[in-house]
């Protein structure tokens, strides 16, 4: 366990806990794991090898290994990443050349011969058909003595880990920043809470969980433990519920509830009692999950607790034997009289559900009088309005140009995307500006004011993480839609998936679009050469783990974006899979090396959303040539089958268009609202590092910082979002 939480705080940030044990001469060791973590891109701050060169030995070598374990994980390099043409990315052949040869060898294997005659007299060969293609024709170590030595250049990646505080202290700060955060979590950080939360039930709390997902697990954790529970609607006990069965806690897909016990059923019939009693009108929350409370229901059996009687009212609403009068009625009846002024005067009791129903009011409203009721509303209630929601409707109005028309796109909380025409009536412009400057204000007002604030320029155009969902778990990870500088001359896209139980074939491609968005070239299993790079090969068995790779060379690339996609062919959804994941490497064109170096990843994340086809990220020529990525963390639902990337062109580069034109929320919003407060707003230089402490943000924690100073990285970048 100890190591599980070690590794926890090295993954979310890049603190290596304070070591503890004997004093003694374990310099040579350190630098020994110093040296280790620089083959995969990272290394020690001063502060964490001059610690642990004053240990012993034994102590630094116990420390090491999990750490280095931890590391590799995160990069990448913990798998073997094989390569089907075994010089790749020299020597890779035409791809027609490619297949005449794979038929010629099945026409010289005895056992294939007969059934490749029989395709050929068809006209239709099969490749998945021939025993040369898609598998291995050589091993790992064969491979890797195809290929010189990495030449390390400044460009490759270096993740400093920096030395943290005792390994509780650790543990403990991490738990009550992902408990207590603003925005909600993706999955696989619940799935961290959740470790954390067992761990730290006993020691302090977050002052508050706003997040009704972190709340379910932190509750999953007190259960367990005989703690008090955090309860305060009766959806709170419907989320604990799907939380003790291994369920959805967001509530978007439906849970098989398990047999509970005795003593969980009286837990969580009194929490809904208390809920009900304390508040009765939360009945009506019971309407919007009606048939997951039935289900709950038929697992609690509340007939045999008679006393707690309002538990079972829920269960009698959620069966339509007994009446609840909804908010959600009550707009909507103002809303089909068409009367703005009494909806907007009835949303002022709900301010966060004034804020998702802007929009509406105002095309609903048909009078500028109307309108001003509703930004009237909006300018007083705002300050009660979470943060994350401020920002997302302040995000919104600003790609809310009065002129109607364009392109929508919808992207829900896993990542599945589809684009629509927008239909929409337009907002006027004189009011969208109004409610823009009074949500800066309200921004503005919650923000830290600090008397001096460092800035890296690099991480002014990330975007805000309104939602963890817009993340995905990985290295080198930004926020949907934040835009970051691409240096080097050789582009590498890799993708590693082992299969669980069924034969699975997943196939890396890239499509290549000019500045209109119409397709100049692909590269994929179908075109393993073009003047812009090369494809290492269709693997499409992955019982052991396979690895596809595309080289680009940017100066070579005909056209303005490059998407690089992962298609599922045939076999297991990438949340099915035992594990797959994608990145992207930079080299310069001398350095070689290993078709997978782990110093030259700059970004590694999870593949684990819905749909067919993942689209990580995109990048993008600018006006002075230089590339960028733009991060999107998408996914289309492809066809159930036999997915390439010929097939979803349009759909690829209509939805691409539509993220493009999408302005969003960035770090260099806030900073530059800080600024306009009184802040003393300043672009970090790494050759004046001040002696006091100072609010640092940027892409990485500088070394030489005063431990007083509040950093901010894409670590904690949640921590930005005001509450």
């Amino acid at each position: 366990m100890v190591h599980r939480l070690e590794s926890l705080v090295i993954r979310h940030a890049l603190r290596l806990p304070a070591p503890a044990g004997p004093a003694g001469e374990g310099d040579v060791a350190a630098r020994q794991f110093d040296a280790a973590l620089m083959s995969v891109g990272f290394k020690l701050s001063a502060d964490a090898l001059r610690t642990l060169s004053g240990l012993s030995e034994s102590t630094v070598v116990r420390i090491a290994r999990p750490a280095l374990a931890t590391v590799r994980e995160m990069a990448g390099e913990h798998v073997r990443h094989n390569v089907y043409f075994k010089d790749f990315p020299a020597n890779v052949p035409d791809t027609f050349e490619f297949w005449m040869r794979c038929v010629r060898e099945a026409l010289e294997d005895g056992k294939a011969r007969s059934g490749v005659l029989a395709q050929l007299r068809n006209g239709v060969i099969n490749l998945l058909t021939l025993p040369s293609y898609g598998t291995y024709r050589h091993t790992y170590d064969e491979m890797l003595a195809a290929h010189d030595e990495l030449t390390a250049a400044v460009g490759d990646r270096m993740t400093v880990l920096h030395l943290g505080g005792a390994l509780d202290d650790e543990v403990t700060a991490l738990y009550l920043a992902l408990a207590g955060s603003t925005t909600p979590l993706g999955d696989e950080h619940l799935a961290d809470l959740k470790v954390l939360a067992g761990h730290c039930v006993d020691g302090p709390q977050p002052e508050a969980i706003p997040v009704r997902e972190n709340r379910a697990v932190v509750n999953e954790a007190r259960l367990k433990a005989g703690s008090g529970l955090l309860l305060d609607t009766v959806t709170d006990v419907l989320r604990l519920a799907c939380a003790l069965s291994g369920g959805d806690v967001s509530l978007q897909e439906p849970t098989r509830f398990r047999a509970l016990s005795r003593p969980v059923r009286r837990t969580l019939l009194a929490g809904l009692d208390s809920v009900v009693e304390a508040a009765p009108a939360k009945l009506a929350d019971v309407l919007a999950h009606r048939e997951a409370f039935k289900r709950l229901g038929e697992r609690l059996h509340p007939h045999e607790y008679p006393r707690w009687p309002r538990a079972a009212e829920v269960f009698a609403v959620a069966r339509g034997e007994q009446k609840a009068y909804t908010f959600d009625a009550r707009l909507d009846a103002l809303l089909g009289a068409d009367d703005v002024t009494g909806a907007a005067e009835l949303l002022r009791s709900a301010p966060g559900r004034l804020f998702r129903a802007l929009d509406r009011l105002l095309r609903t409203a048909r009078t500028q009088e109307e309108r001003d009721v509703v930004v009237a509303a909006v300018e007083q209630t705002a300050p009660q309005v979470s943060g994350r929601v401020v920002l997302s409707v302040r995000e919104y109005l600003h790609n809310r140009a009065e002129e109607a028309g364009g392109q929508r796109v919808f992207i829900n909380r896993l990542g599945r995307a589809h684009v629509a025409d927008d239909t929409r009536a337009a907002v006027p412009e004189a009011d969208r500006e109004r409610l823009i400057g009074a949500l800066d204000a309200e921004v503005s007002r919650r923000l830290p004011a600090p008397e001096r604030l460092l800035v890296d320029p690099d991480i002014l155009d990330v975007a805000l993480p309104l939602s963890g969902r817009a993340t995905s778990a990985g290295l080198g990870v930004l926020p949907r839609g934040s835009v970051s500088r691409v240096d080097g001359e050789l582009l590498r896209f890799f993708v590693y998936w082992k299969q669980k139980q069924r034969v699975t074939d997943y196939d890396l491609s890239a499509l290549l679009l000019d500045a209109r968005y119409d397709t100049v070239s692909w590269l994929s299993y179908t075109n393993l050469r073009e003047v812009e790079g090369e494809h290492s090969g269709d693997i499409t068995n992955a019982p052991d783990g396979a690895s596809e790779f595309i080289d680009l060379r940017l100066g070579a690339v005909r056209g303005t974006y490059i998407v690089p996609q992962v298609n599922i062919f045939s076999g297991e959804q990438f949340e099915e899979a035992e594990e797959s994941f994608f990145g992207f490497m930079l080299r310069e064109a001398e350095q070689k090396g290993r078709p997978f170096e782990a110093r030259t990843v700059r970004m590694k994340s999870e593949l684990r959303g819905p749909g067919r086809v993942a689209l990580p990220l995109a990048f993008r020529r600018v006006q002075d040539g230089s590339w960028q990525a733009k991060w999107l963390h998408l996914y289309l639902k492809g066809r159930p089958a036999y997915n390439r990337v010929e097939g979803n062109q349009v759909s690829v580069a209509t939805l691409l268009r539509a993220i493009v034109e999408r302005e969003r929320l960035t770090v260099g919003y806030l900073t530059g609202l800080m600024a306009n407060g009184g802040t003393d707003v300043a672009t970090w230089d790494a050759g004046s590092v001040p002696d006091v402490p100072v609010t640092y943000i940027g892409l990485g924690r500088p070394e030489g910082l005063h431990p007083d100073s509040v950093v901010i990285t894409p670590e904690n970048l949640r921590d930005l979002i005001p509450e």
